[in-house]
């Protein structure tokens, strides 16, 4: 009998569910997705995310699911299970790995739930990028920014990795958290694309970017560059505090140009340490599976997580 883990990836537009095997595939027909959103009540995103976690688990009845894996948007409480999402404040204090083990028909430990950073961090460490590294930063740049670090092969748990919530200088964006000079602020998706449009960009998209960049549009390329400068300062601070072997950088937004990775990695070359301008910066090796495989992880790779907090 095929052995799987039911991943589960919750974010800010979707929750996102699937049976992974040990191998880090995703088995086929098992993806299901449901939208969420800031608009959704607590109520209707509870049941979005049942149903969605329900649908994956029966998708191949066959399948011997060994354990649940849970990425969760930040800040999180490991102990009890809690989330008090950025992303989704209505869920300030959700019992999500309750829920989910409920729709999954799981006892709850069977289920590892932790900060999506965290899980992403780990996916990488174990079949992508930053396989092989002792220790490394993991960053993803879409609807927000996040993270999480390796250090001695192990992930730091909890809330550590919170790069988006960093503070940067030099520039200002949109509202987070009460500040308009943290990474978020300036360089996540939607808050470059709005400033994007604040310089009379007619599109509306991180799509209608990355074609309009492509084209040689200067207010789409100045978007992606100032995107660019303010992730690789926030990674030079970061690396600066944790030193690190490579930092991996993935997410939707990382498609708005082919060379966002290199722009950044110039920004990170530019820093003035010797020890954090040599470091590379790399593509994340997982692609479009990377929630999901980073879910898995936290299962088939369990023994290497730090105690919960």
């Amino acid at each position: 009998m095929t052995e799987a883990v039911l991943a589960v990836d919750l974010g800010g537009t979707k929750v996102e569910a699937g049976l992974v095997t040990a191998d880090g595939a995703v088995l086929t027909d098992s993806r299901r997705r449901g939208a969420t959103g800031a608009r959704a009540s607590a109520h209707e995103l509870a049941a979005v995310i049942g149903d969605t976690v329900r649908a994956a688990r029966t998708s191949h009845p066959q399948v011997d699911v060994i354990g649940v894996g849970i990425a969760a948007p930040g800040p999180v409480n490991e102990i009890d299970g809690q989330v008090v999402p950025i992303n989704l404040p209505v869920l300030e204090g959700f019992a999500l790995r309750t829920v989910i083990a409920r729709a999954a028909g799981a006892d709850e430990s069977e289920v590892e739930f932790r900060r999506d950073g965290v899980a992403v961090a780990l996916g990488e460490h174990w079949l992508g990028a930053a396989r092989g590294a002792d220790h490394a930063l993991v960053l993803v740049i879409s609807t927000g920014i996040g993270g999480g670090l390796i250090v001695n092969g192990t992930p730091l748990g909890g809330n550590a990795g919170h790069i988006g919530q960093m503070e940067i200088s030099g520039v200002t964006g949109a509202d987070c958290l009460g500040r308009t000079t943290m990474l978020e602020s300036v360089a996540s998706g939607p808050n470059t694309v709005a400033w994007a449009v604040e310089q009379g960009f007619s599109g509306a998209t991180g799509e209608d970017l990355a074609v309009a960049y492509a084209a040689g549009d200067p207010i789409a390329q100045a978007a992606v560059v100032r995107c660019a400068n303010a992730v690789g300062q926030a990674i030079g601070s970061a690396i600066a505090l944790v030193p690190v072997q490579v930092v991996a950088i993935g997410g939707g937004f990382t498609r708005v140009s082919t060379d966002l990775v290199d722009l950044i990695a110039a920004e990170v070359a530019r820093h003035p340490l010797p020890y954090v301008a040599e470091v590379p910066v790399v593509g994340a090796g997982l692609g479009a599976d990377a929630p999901l495989i980073g879910a898995a992880a936290l299962i088939y790779r369990r023994q290497t997580l730090p105690p919960r907090r």
